[in-house]
C-alpha cells in the first residue's frame, strides 16, 4: 500500500476532477446573503423607478431625446431605461461583488487552507469560483432589465420600442435588440470581473478585491470623460460601455459593440491568466 502511494502520489480513490462539484460551490454561494441582497437590490430598482416616475408624473415635453424621457413609452422601453441607468456603476457592482469576493472571502474566514487541503488542486479551485462568480454575475444583470421589461409591459403596456434618436423598433424586434445589448453589457463588464478576480487572489480581504474593482472602473470612467486625451479613451473599456445602444437603432450597428468586447476580453484574459499563475505559487496561510 505505501508502495502504491508513492508511485501514484495520491491517495486511494482521489480524483481530482471530482473535488469541489459546480453544484456545491454555487449553493454555497447562493446562501450567502450578500447574493440576496443585490439581487433583491437589483429587483427593487425598477419598482422604485417606477414610483419615481409616478409620483413625477407623466412627461409631456416633445423633445424626448433619452431613454429617461421614453421610459413611460412602452415596456420595452422602461426596459431599456432601467440599461441606461444601470450601465456605468449598478451593473459594475454584482460583476466586481460575485467575481471580487470568492477567493479573498475564503481567505479572510481562514478556510482557504482548508479547501486546499481536501485535496482541491488550486487551478480547479480558482476555475470552480470563477465559473460560479460570473453565473452569478450574469444572472444579476439579467435581473434589472428582465424585471423592468416585466413591470414596464405590466404597468405601460408591450408595444414598439421608441429611440431617443427617432423612429421605433417593432414590437417583435425589440426583444431580440434588447438581449443583445444585455448580452454586451455582460461581456464588456468581464474586464471588471477578471480585476476583481485577480485582486480577490492577492489579497486576503474581499472588501479590498471589490472596492479596488469598483474603484478603477469608476476612475477609467473619469478619465474617459476627458476629452484631451483624444483615442487614448478608445483604449479604456468605460469608452465602450454605452455602446449596447448601437443594438437599439433601426439597422443594427455592431462596430462599438465589437471593439468594446474585444477590448474587455483583452484585458481579462491577461487578469485571468495573472490570477492564476499567481495564486499558483502562492503559499497560502490563511
Amino acid at each position: 500500500m505505501t508502495v502504491g502511494l508513492a508511485q501514484n502520489d495520491r491517495a486511494l480513490g482521489y480524483r481530482p476532477q471530482r473535488t469541489l462539484p459546480l453544484r456545491v460551490e454555487a449553493l454555497r454561494q447562493l446562501r450567502r446573503r450578500r447574493t440576496l441582497v443585490i439581487f433583491a437590490v437589483l429587483f427593487a430598482m425598477p419598482f422604485l423607478v417606477l414610483a419615481a416616475l409616478q409620483l413625477g408624473g407623466a412627461q409631456r415635453s416633445a423633445d424626448r431625446t433619452t431613454f429617461i424621457a421614453l421610459a413611460t413609452a412602452s415596456g420595452p422601453n422602461f426596459a431599456a431605461t432601467m440599461l441606461f441607468m444601470g450601465t456605468g456603476f449598478l451593473l459594475v457592482i454584482p460583476m466586481a461583488l460575485f467575481c471580487g469576493d470568492t477567493v479573498a472571502a475564503e481567505a479572510g474566514w481562514s478556510s482557504l487552507r482548508y479547501l486546499l487541503a481536501a485535496p482541491v488542486p488550486r487551478a480547479r479551485l480558482l476555475a470552480r469560483k470563477l465559473a460560479v462568480g460570473l453565473l452569478f454575475s450574469t444572472a444579476a444583470i439579467v435581473t434589472l432589465p428582465l424585471v423592468g421589461l416585466g413591470l414596464g409591459t405590466a404597468v405601460y403596456g408591450w408595444g414598439d420600442l421608441r429611440l431617443p434618436t427617432s423612429g421605433a423598433l417593432p414590437a417583435d424586434q425589440a426583444l431580440s435588440r434588447l438581449a443583445i445589448a444585455v448580452l454586451f453589457i455582460v461581456l464588456s463588464e468581464l474586464v471588471v470581473g477578471a480585476l476583481a478576480f485577480y485582486l480577490s487572489t492577492a489579497v486576503d480581504n474581499p472588501l479590498g478585491a471589490v472596492g479596488g474593482a469598483v474603484f478603477i472602473a469608476i476612475v477609467t470612467g473619469v478619465l474617459d470623460a476627458i476629452t484631451a486625451l483624444g483615442s487614448l479613451r478608445e483604449w479604456l473599456p468605460a469608452h465602450w460601455q454605452y455602446s449596447w445602444a448601437d443594438a437599439l437603432q433601426p439597422q443594427l450597428e455592431v462596430g462599438g459593440m465589437i471593439q468594446g468586447v474585444s477590448l474587455s476580453l483583452s484585458y481579462a484574459l491577461i487578469l485571468l491568466a495573472l490570477a492564476f499563475r499567481g495564486f499558483a505559487r502562492k503559499d497560502i496561510v490563511s
